[in-house]
């Protein structure tokens, strides 16, 4: 658990470095990009070894008719998440909310809750869903101005389609290999 926690930690550090130190941030120049990138690849490192090495401690039984909300929610945090990666015009709801790639993790995070009530998943989902409610936070006062893009064509979100149905079944694919079915 202790790995868990210094990996959340580091991640969120890494992560608001430069919203709560922008002056020391962009002292570093190009430097600090690498360092953040290598601190974030080693949260991420902490965190999976930390989730997957955690005793299992059950705070409450998700019912199961979850599942399948978490499986929709899934979906919708792909296609939100994705929604933003068009160049110029946007799918909904990136033209509609400033925050679409955090809106994806938010909507994960919670998904995740869901269904799984053991102590390591509360603090790493439960975690990650506090960083990206204070990442939506910290950016709105930073930059409090903010104009939509435009909307994207329909070829925009037939790319979209494919591309969340895909990433769905990829997903599935590794929790199932990692002996976790997303489907039961």
């Amino acid at each position: 658990m202790t790995l868990l926690i210094i990996g959340l930690i580091l991640w969120i550090a890494a992560h608001y470095f430069k919203r709560l130190v922008p002056a020391q941030r962009a002292a570093m120049g190009n430097a600090g990009k690498g360092i953040v990138a290598v601190a974030i690849v080693a949260s991420l490192i902490l965190m999976i070894i930390g989730y997957r090495s955690a005793e299992m401690v059950n705070i409450w039984y998700p019912p199961a008719f979850l599942t399948g909300i978490n499986n929709l929610a899934m979906v919708l945090a792909l296609w939100i998440y994705g929604s933003s990666a068009a160049k110029g015009a946007k799918a909904w709801p990136a033209y509609k909310t400033r925050h679409p790639q955090l809106l994806a993790v938010k909507i994960w995070a919670a998904a995740h809750l869901l269904v799984n009530g053991d102590l390591a998943s509360i603090i790493l989902f439960g975690g990650l869903l506090a960083w990206a409610v204070g990442s939506v936070i910290l950016i709105n006062r930073a930059q409090p101005e903010w104009t939509a893009p435009a909307p994207a064509g329909r070829r925009t979100y037939i790319r979209l389609i494919i591309i969340s149905v895909v990433m769905y079944v990829v997903i599935a694919g590794i929790h199932a290999a990692l002996g976790v079915n997303p489907f039961s």
